[in-house]
C-alpha cells in the first residue's frame, strides 16, 4: 500500500493538530470533522464553509479515503445490499447492508483478503493482500449510507478479514465511529467478530470500548477445531476461554459464540455436548449458522430439520441459542461468502 494518511484516518485530536499546522483555529477542525464524520462529505469541495486555502492544504496532505462502488447487488429475497468497493490503490473489498426491525446494520471488512484460512470461508481464498486503514473501514459505512440513503445504526465487523489481525486500525475505527462528534454509534450497537486471537482479545478488553465480542468457534474440541480453523494451532480453547473471561470482566457484555453447522463434520450429538460444555461457563449466546455454500470447500449445510434438532439439543442443556437468518445468501452476501468475486468474474 502507498505510504499515505487519509483525513478519514485522523482522530479528532490529529485533525486539530493538522488545522493548527495549517494556521487555522480549532473551530476549523471541528467543522472539518463534522463534514467527514457527520455529513459524509466525499470531497473537500463540498466543505463550503472552510476557507479554500485550507481545503487545498488538506487535500494535498490528507486526501479523503476513496471508496468507489464498482457494483451493487440487491437480494430479491430480503433486500440485503452487497457492495463491491474499489480503493485508491485499486484493491477491492466487499461490504453488506442489511435491514432489520431495529434499523440498518452494516457488515464491514477490515482487510483485503484474509490469512486465517478457515476451511469453510470464501474470504480467505487468495490469502491476505493488506490491512485496511481506519479511514477505509469508515469509508465503507459512509459510502453505503450515501448509496442507500439510509443511516446505519448497527455495525458488525464480520466482513472479509480478521479485525484483531489489524488491531490498531480496527480500534481506531471503533473510537471514531463511536465519537459523538461524528456518527456517535453506541459501542453496544457494534459487534466485533474474531476467530480467537488471544492477545488481541485481552488487549481489546483494556480499551474501554464495550463492543459486543463474538467468537468464531465452530468446534468445541481442539482436535476438530484445528481441522477446520488453522488459527486453532496457535491458540487452544482453554487459552481462548481465559481471554473471553478477561473481556467479559472488563465490559460485562454477553459473549456470542458463532458456530457454522457443517453437515457430517460438527453437527453430531457429541459435538452438541462438547459445545454446551464449553459455552456454559460464560454469559453466552450461541449463534448457529448453517454453513453457506462456497464452491471450493465442498461442505454441505445441514437440513433445516437437522439444524433445529441441533438447536434443541443445546437448549436441553440450558444453552441460549438461535439460528441466524441467512440474509443475502442469493447474492453471496451471507456469512462466509464474501470474496473478490469481481476478480473471478473478470478471469483475473
Amino acid at each position: 500500500m502507498r505510504d499515505i494518511k487519509y483525513a478519514t484516518d485522523l482522530t479528532y485530536e490529529e485533525l486539530c493538530a493538522a488545522a493548527a499546522e495549517a494556521g487555522e483555529k480549532k473551530f476549523r477542525a471541528d467543522q472539518l470533522y463534522g463534514w467527514i464524520h457527520k455529513k459524509n462529505a466525499f470531497t473537500y469541495e463540498e466543505m463550503t464553509n472552510l476557507p479554500a486555502h485550507f481545503r487545498k492544504w488538506m487535500s494535498e496532505r490528507y486526501p479523503l479515503a476513496a471508496c468507489e462502488a464498482v457494483s451493487e447487488r440487491v437480494s430479491k429475497i430480503d433486500g440485503t445490499r452487497k457492495y463491491l468497493f474499489k480503493l485508491a490503490d485499486g484493491c477491492l473489498i466487499e461490504s453488506v447492508l442489511m435491514s432489520y426491525h431495529h434499523g440498518m446494520s452494516a457488515c464491514v471488512s477490515s482487510q483485503v483478503g484474509c490469512r486465517m484460512n478457515c476451511s469453510f470461508c470464501a474470504s480467505a481464498i487468495g490469502g491476505l493482500t493488506r490491512n485496511l486503514t481506519a479511514g477505509e473501514i469508515l469509508a465503507q459505512i459512509y459510502a453505503m449510507e450515501a448509496a442507500s440513503g439510509a443511516r446505519v445504526s448497527n455495525i458488525v465487523m464480520m466482513g472479509t478479514g480478521e479485525p484483531l489481525d489489524n488491531y490498531d486500525n480496527a480500534v481506531s475505527f471503533l473510537k471514531m465511529i463511536t465519537d459523538d462528534r461524528g456518527h456517535g454509534i453506541s459501542a453496544r450497537s457494534i459487534t466485533l467478530s474474531t476467530c480467537g486471537i488471544v492477545p488481541g482479545i485481552k488487549r481489546l478488553a483494556t480499551e474501554g470500548i464495550p463492543v459486543s465480542l463474538a467468537l468464531s468457534l465452530h468446534a468445541a474440541t481442539d482436535a476438530l477445531r484445528r481441522e477446520i480453523m488453522p488459527v486453532a494451532k496457535a491458540y487452544s480453547l482453554a487459552e481462548i476461554a481465559d481471554a473471553m473471561k478477561t473481556y467479559y470482566a472488563a465490559n460485562r457484555r454477553r459473549l456470542t459464540f458463532e458456530y457454522s453447522l457443517i453437515a457430517g463434520v460438527n453437527d453430531t450429538d457429541e459435538c452438541a455436548k462438547n459445545l454446551a460444555g464449553y459455552v456454559s461457563r460464560f454469559q453466552h449466546l450461541v449463534n448457529l449458522i448453517p454453513v453457506n455454500p462456497v464452491r471450493e470447500t465442498g461442505y454441505q449445510k445441514p437440513s433445516a430439520e437437522a439444524a433445529r434438532a441441533f438447536q434443541k439439543k443445546l437448549e436441553n442443556c440450558g444453552i441460549h441459542v438461535t439460528i441466524r437468518r441467512g440474509l443475502g445468501r442469493d447474492i453471496d452476501g451471507a456469512c462466509g461468502q464474501l470474496r473478490k468475486r469481481y476478480l473471478e468474474d473478470k478471469g483475473v
